[in-house]
């Protein structure tokens, strides 16, 4: 099943890329905006034999990184904490729900005013953008602990940080990882976007001095990259999820079908 999952998917890239290639060759759409694959890949080649590309690579995976741990430890703190104190999440409900809506982007003016077009600038973006996700998630994954499990912790004299550990966490964990899956997606988007907005370091900027500069082929050859790492980001973020929750039911399902 797997094998055949695998062959499906390389004959549907081959038909893309082969798609690619014949649409501007045909004459469908004009060369000088959308060039063949072919030149495509050549541009791709050549910028990863650039060391300006890796320094931009790493300045994005640097903004991802730290954006997404700050926003990961920030949701699953306040999810808990929001969750376990009484009526604080009452009190916060609706600034949480007005709060949660606002796209990440409209805070480009902010960020520049602050920090210009410094790494804090795509920070703030990251974060904001990935808290929201890791926050809801976490919120839901405590709301799903078993009652019953919550006062037989109680009964035998649990206090609040024996049952967070063994009784709370253990439930709420595979929610956790969903929202934390979800915001590297919506982290690195961001990473991207902030640096193409607004000209901190890193493949989005690159990508908006190719265009610029009307250098097309290398301009799409960063966005395959893009996607690349999307692809690479999504499939690890998978992985880790599967090992670390290889114990519970969701997985082990998954896992046998």
């Amino acid at each position: 099943m797997r094998l055949q999952n695998t062959l499906l998917g390389t004959a549907g890239l081959a038909a893309f890329l082969l798609l690619g290639e014949a649409v501007p060759r045909l004459g469908l759409v004009k060369e000088e905006y959308f060039p063949p694959t072919s030149r495509i890949a050549r541009a791709l080649a050549d910028e990863l034999s650039d060391g300006a590309f890796w320094t931009a690579l790493g300045d994005t995976l640097t903004g991802w990184a730290l954006g997404l741990a700050i926003a990961t430890c920030a949701g699953i703190v306040a999810g808990v904490l929001l969750s376990v104190v009484p009526y604080l999440r009452e009190a916060t409900a609706s600034t949480i729900e007005f709060l949660r809506p606002i796209p990440s982007v409209a805070l480009i003016p902010l960020a520049v005013l602050l920090y210009g077009s410094e790494l804090r600038s795509v920070l703030i973006l990251v974060v904001y953008a990935g808290f929201w996700q890791v926050l809801i998630q976490t919120l839901y994954g405590v709301q799903d602990v078993d009652p019953v499990a919550d006062e037989t912790a109680r009964s035998y004299g649990l206090g609040t940080w024996a049952r967070i550990r063994h009784v709370l966490w253990p439930s709420a964990l595979p929610y956790v990882f969903t929202g934390v899956r979800l915001a590297a997606a919506v982290a690195l988007i961001l990473a991207i976007t902030g640096e193409l907005v607004i000209g901190a370091p890193g493949l989005g900027a690159r990508i908006g001095v190719a265009q610029n500069s009307q250098a097309v082929p290398e301009m799409y050859a960063l966005i395959v990259v893009t996607g690349l790492l999307g692809l690479l980001v999504n499939v690890g973020a998978r992985t880790v999820e599967r090992r670390a929750l290889a114990w519970h039911q969701s997985v082990r399902g998954e896992v046998a079908v």
